[in-house]
């Protein structure tokens, strides 16, 4: 994904329109799309601001994150318990996520791949 344009940019287009400029006439005479002095004109008009919005990131986690503690629950009953078992549990309640949704929502309170603690080293072998 490309990064947005300037603020410079967006603002010259935005001022333009407020002149008088169309704004397909604004966006030809700076080489932007129309939608874009469009949207980029609406949101000033809205916000004040021309800046875009961030970019990226997780927009969902927080439909896991609300059945963490039912999640974490599960796991310190039955400490073998795998991915699909908990997606399937969830799932008999309606919320369907992929075991790696289950994953990223265990990876953020710590939880690692390894379900038992380690074994002490064998003293009758080099390890």
């Amino acid at each position: 994904m490309t990064a947005p344009l300037s603020n410079d940019l967006r603002l010259r287009v935005v001022v333009a329109i407020d002149g008088g400029l169309s704004r397909r006439a604004a966006a030809e005479r700076f080489g932007v799309s129309t939608a874009s002095s469009v949207r980029w004109h609406q949101r000033y008009k809205k916000t004040g601001s021309v800046a875009p919005d961030a970019m990226g990131g997780d927009l969902h986690s927080h439909r896991a994150e609300a059945h963490a503690a039912k999640v974490l629950g599960w796991i310190e009953e039955k400490r073998d318990i795998t991915l699909a078992e908990i997606a399937g549990r969830l799932a008999v309640d309606g919320h369907v996520f992929a075991p790696s949704t289950i994953w990223r929502l265990l990876d953020r309170h710590g939880y690692t791949v390894k379900k038992r603690p380690p074994m002490r080293p064998s003293r009758s072998a080099r390890m």
